[in-house]
């Protein structure tokens, strides 16, 4: 496979996730898709591209600079990319799990979902403010 076809695969896959975190926010399956399964074969595929082609490549971590050069490598970009698609997709599913536990609207928490979807810290950021705004329902069922 190539490094084009597994980006394509990729994005089509976390697309899906995605739809199901929006559409099935309460169904046990989709959230173990969403939020764990995909995820884990993002970070199986990311630890092997890594494996196979940071050593040796050019560039590094200790400059802006040093990370484009790494990026020059369209497998190691690739890793990158699904080093976002795993966290971005980690992050939407623990707003999913920690809204419906905190009994915070669905119809609140998409425009997070599609927001972290698209600029992840975003998203987590509209969530959090969200969050901040509604009263915690498990909190005050528990008094």
């Amino acid at each position: 496979m190539s490094d084009g076809h597994a980006f394509s695969a990729a994005n089509f896959i976390a697309l899906g996730c995605w739809v199901l975190l929006i559409a099935f926010p309460r169904r046990a399956w989709a959230s173990r898709i969403a939020g764990t399964v995909i995820p884990a074969a993002f970070a199986v595929l990311y630890t092997i591209v890594i494996a196979l082609n940071f050593f040796g490549s050019r560039g590094g971590f200790s400059s802006l600079a040093d990370v484009a050069l790494l990026f020059d490598n369209p497998w190691l970009l690739l890793a990158g990319w699904l080093h976002y698609l795993t966290f971005d997709l980690l992050i939407g599913s623990w707003e999913v799990r920690d809204a419906r536990r905190r009994g915070i609207s669905h119809m609140l928490v998409i425009p997070c979902l599609l927001l972290t979807f698209m600029f992840g810290p975003a998203g987590w950021l509209l969530y959090l403010s969200v969050r901040s705004r509604v009263p915690d329902a498990a909190r005050h069922s528990e008094r």
